[in-house]
């Protein structure tokens, strides 16, 4: 279990630094500090729409939430695997909480 907790890290660290990079751009762009790129005019009509930006969707988990509900998701989800490191291997486990919840089952992570 322990490497399906190592993955499941990787995976959200990786997620939480695209997030974290491409909003402090975003907010860069609007006050027009760098040059509105495609992405970014995507990033900001996403948020502004209240939908899950593209490239978050591409490195998230899969979900078909509007923004805001995705993102208490996706502090659930971390909450879980923060609890799971803190407090040790958990009695039950959030099974959708994982980023791939069918490899779980079928033993292919």
């Amino acid at each position: 279990m322990n490497t399906v907790l190592f993955q499941e890290c990787v995976r959200y660290n990786a997620l939480l630094a695209d997030m974290g990079l491409m909003l402090k751009q975003v907010r860069r762009a609007l006050v027009g500090e760098v040059v509105m790129s495609e992405d970014l005019e995507a990033m900001s009509d996403a948020i502004f729409d209240n939908k899950v930006p593209p490239s978050w969707s591409k490195k998230g988990f899969l979900s078909l939430k509007p923004l805001a509900s995705w993102i208490v998701d996706c502090n659930a989800r971390i909450d879980f695997l923060n609890s799971w490191i803190k407090d040790g291997t958990p009695k039950v486990f959030w099974i959708s909480g994982f980023f791939f919840p069918q490899a779980f089952f079928t033993g292919t992570l």
